[in-house]
C-alpha cells in the first residue's frame, strides 16, 4: 500500500539551482512548499568546509561529489537503426551526488544567452532566408520568450548568486569594457570582474591585435565581499583554484547552498525529502491536471506527495524522464517530427587548440572555476554567414583554472613520452607553460535527435531508463572545423610554441568523452503546442499545474553554458506562479 503525506500547496522534484530558487521565491511568499530530492543532504560547513583539503585524486578524478552512473544513468545510440546500450561511466552527465545538484560542483561560468539565441529560427529566415533555416536536417524554433522578457530574471539571478563580471552593453550603450556583443542588460553586474592572470593577458593582446574584442567572462566567483538580496554573505574569492568538481569551502563560489539555501531553511512553511527517487507524477481522472507524484524512500517505500503545483526542477534528462513516464506530453516521433516531448535534443558543439609556450610563468594553479577571457566575435550570428554552410558559432575562451597536477600531466606536446625521464622534464616544464583555446559553441536541434524510452533497460526500481538518440549535425560539425581554425591562428598569434588543436565533432557523438556536460532540451519551451512542451511561463500544456523548469527547455543550445539562463526561466516560473497562477489557476496561455 502506497503511504500518503499531507498535500502541499507545491512540490519541487530536484533542489538544484531551478529547484532551489522556486522553493525559497514560493515558500517566502507564504505557500507551503516540500522538495524532493534523489540525493542526500550536502553543505558546505559539513562537507566541504575550509579544512577539507582539496583533495584531486578524490573529487577531480573520482568525482566523489558526483552521483554515479548506477544510480541514474540512459542508453545511448547514434541513429534510428542502433541498438542503443547503457552508459556505464560519468561520461558527459556529471550530476550532483546531493542536494545543490551540478551547482555545488560546477565551474562557474555565468552568461546570458544573447537576444539571437531565443529567435534563432526568425532571426536566420530574416538573415539568410528560409533554405538555410531547413536544411532538412534541422529542426530549429523560437523559445516564445525573448531576451528582453527574461532581463529582468537574469538580472535577479545575478544578483543572488554574486555574479562577478562587467557590462559590455548596459542599456544599449557599449562600454568598451565587457562584451560588446551581449543583449543589453538594465544594470552592471554586482561585483567587479576578477584579475586578469597571466594566460588572459597573452589571449587580450594577441586577440586585440587581431581586431576582436576581448573581455573577462562573466563569473560565479564573487570578486569581493558581498550580502545578496536574500540576506546571505558571501565572501571574497581566493584564487586557490579548486572549483571544478569541488564545494568551495570559502563561500565564494555560487551555489545553492552559497546563495539560497541559508534563507531557504529558515522558511518554516519549507521541508526537503533528501535520498528520495521520485518515479512519476499522478494525473487526476480528467488527464487535464497533476495530484502529485509518487517517490520511493531509501529503505524502498513507495510514499505519494500530493500537491496543488508540481515543479519538475531536476536533471535535464530526469526532466523529460518523468514526463514521459507520467504521460504528460505527447511523445516525440522522429519519423514524422510529430509529438513534443523528448524533441530537440542538442548538445555543445566543442572545439579548440592546446597550446604550449617557452620560458613562460602561466602559474596555472592560480585561478577559479569560470575565470579566463574570451572573444565573441565568432558566437551565435555575430558574424556574416552568408558565404558560409552553417549556422551558429562559439565563443572562444581561454581559461585560468587548469592547474591541478594529477589531470595537467595529460596536456604535454604532441609526441611526449608518457613515462620515464623525458616524460618528466616535459611535465616539469610545461605544466608551467600549457593553455588552452577552447570553443564552446552553439548546438542547433535536428529531427533524429531526442530522447524516449528505452524499451528493454530498467532501473532498479523496475523503471525505464531514457534513451538518447543523437550525433552532430553537419552544420554542427561545420560550425566546429571552423572555429577550431579560428583558434589556430589565434594561438599562432599569442606565441605559442605547439599548436594542438582538437574537435569533438569530427567523429560520431559519444556519452564517454567529456566535451562538455551542458546536456539540453527535451521538454522544450515555446508559443506553439504542436512543436513544445511547455509554454512560455514554463507551464505544461498538458497539464497546467506542471511548470518544468531547467535546461531541458531550451530548444537549442548557445554557445555558452546554461547556467545563468536556467536559473533566470526559473525565477521567470517563481514568478509566473505567485503572481499570476494562483490568483487564477488555469491555462496561462490558450493553446
Amino acid at each position: 500500500m502506497v503511504a500518503k503525506r499531507p498535500k502541499a500547496d507545491v512540490v519541487v522534484v530536484g533542489l538544484g539551482w531551478a529547484g532551489s530558487l522556486i522553493a525559497e521565491e514560493l515558500s517566502r511568499a507564504g505557500m507551503n512548499v516540500v522538495a524532493i530530492d534523489r540525493g542526500p543532504w550536502l553543505d558546505t560547513s559539513t562537507h566541504t568546509p575550509p579544512a577539507v583539503d582539496p583533495d584531486e585524486l578524490r573529487w577531480n578524478s573520482r568525482k566523489g561529489l558526483l552521483a554515479p552512473p548506477r544510480d541514474n544513468t540512459l542508453t545511448m545510440r547514434n541513429t534510428l537503426d542502433q541498438t542503443a546500450v547503457p552508459q556505464r561511466e560519468f561520461g558527459i552527465f556529471e550530476l550532483g551526488g546531493g542536494v545543490g545538484g551540478q551547482g555545488f560542483h560546477w565551474a562557474g561560468m555565468a552568461w546570458r544567452f544573447t537576444p539571437w539565441d531565443f529567435k534563432v529560427r526568425t532571426q536566420t529566415i530574416e538573415r539568410y532566408g528560409m533554405a538555410r533555416a531547413e536544411d532538412g536536417e534541422l529542426q530549429l524554433q523560437d523559445w516564445g520568450v525573448t531576451y528582453d522578457d527574461l532581463e529582468p530574471d537574469y538580472d535577479r539571478w545575478e544578483r543572488i548568486s554574486g555574479i562577478a563580471g562587467k557590462a559590455g552593453n548596459l542599456k544599449g550603450e557599449i562600454t568598451n569594457e565587457g562584451n560588446p556583443f551581449e543583449g543589453p542588460r538594465s544594470r552592471d553586474y554586482p561585483t567587479p570582474k576578477l584579475k586578469t592572470l597571466r594566460m588572459m593577458e597573452i589571449f587580450n593582446k594577441a586577440t586585440s591585435e587581431m581586431g576582436f574584442h576581448p573581455f573577462t567572462i562573466p563569473c560565479a566567483n564573487v570578486s569581493q565581499a558581498y550580502v545578496n538580496p536574500l540576506g546571505v554573505s558571501m565572501g571574497p574569492c581566493s584564487y586557490c583554484g579548486f572549483c571544478v568538481y569541488y564545494g568551495c569551502g570559502n563561500y565564494s563560489k555560487s551555489s545553492p547552498q552559497a546563495c539560497v539555501f541559508p534563507a531557504l531553511m529558515r522558511n518554516q512553511n519549507f521541508a526537503v525529502i533528501t535520498k528520495a527517487c521520485v518515479t512519476r507524477v499522478n494525473k487526476a481522472a480528467d488527464g487535464k491536471t497533476a495530484i502529485g507524484v509518487i517517490y520511493i524512500d531509501e529503505v524502498g517505500n513507495e510514499i505519494e506527495q500530493p500537491a496543488h503545483i508540481i515543479c519538475l526542477t531536476a536533471f535535464q534528462l530526469d526532466n523529460v524522464r518523468l514526463m514521459l513516464l507520467s504521460g504528460i506530453g505527447k511523445p516525440y516521433d522522429p519519423l514524422t517530427s510529430d509529438g513534443v516531448v523528448g524533441r530537440n535534443f542538442s548538445f555543445q558543439t566543442v572545439s579548440g587548440a592546446d597550446l604550449w609556450f617557452e620560458e613562460d610563468n602561466i602559474n596555472p594553479f592560480i585561478g577559479t572555476g569560470g575565470l579566463g577571457s574570451q572573444i565573441d566575435d565568432y558566437n551565435g550570428d555575430n558574424f556574416d554567414h552568408s558565404s558560409l554552410d552553417f549556422i551558429g558559432g562559439a565563443g572562444i575562451l581561454t581559461l585560468s583554472r587548469d592547474g591541478a597536477p594529477i589531470a595537467k600531466a595529460n596536456n604535454l606536446p604532441p609526441g611526449t613520452p608518457r613515462w620515464g625521464s623525458d616524460f618528466k622534464k616535459a611535465y616539469s616544464k610545461y605544466y608551467q607553460n600549457h593553455g588552452v583555446l577552447f570553443n564552446q559553441g552553439t548546438s542547433m536541434p535536428t529531427k533524429r535527435g531526442y530522447l524516449d524510452l528505452d524499451p528493454t533497460y530498467k532501473d532498479r526500481f523496475g523503471v525505464p531508463l531514457l534513451r538518447l538518440t543523437y550525433d552532430y549535425a553537419r552544420n554542427d560539425r561545420a560550425m566546429a572545423k571552423f572555429t577550431m581554425d579560428r583558434a589556430v591562428e589565434i594561438g599562432k598569434q599569442m606565441g605559442a610554441s605547439h599548436v594542438d588543436p582538437f574537435n569533438f565533432a569530427d567523429k560520431p557523438f559519444t556519452t564517454a568523452i567529456v566535451a562538455s556536460n551542458h546536456t539540453i532540451g527535451g521538454a522544450v519551451i515555446g508559443a506553439d503546442p504542436t512543436t513544445s512542451a511547455i509554454n512560455p511561463y514554463l507551464q505544461s500544456w498538458d497539464c497546467h499545474n506542471v511548470f518544468v523548469v531547467g535546461a531541458s527547455a531550451f530548444p537549442n543550445n548557445g554557445g555558452y553554458n546554461p547556467t545563468g539562463t536556467v536559473g533566470a526561466l526559473a525565477l521567470r516560473a517563481a514568478r509566473t506562479i505567485r503572481e499570476h497562477y494562483v490568483r487564477n489557476p488555469g491555462a496561462l496561455v490558450e493553446g
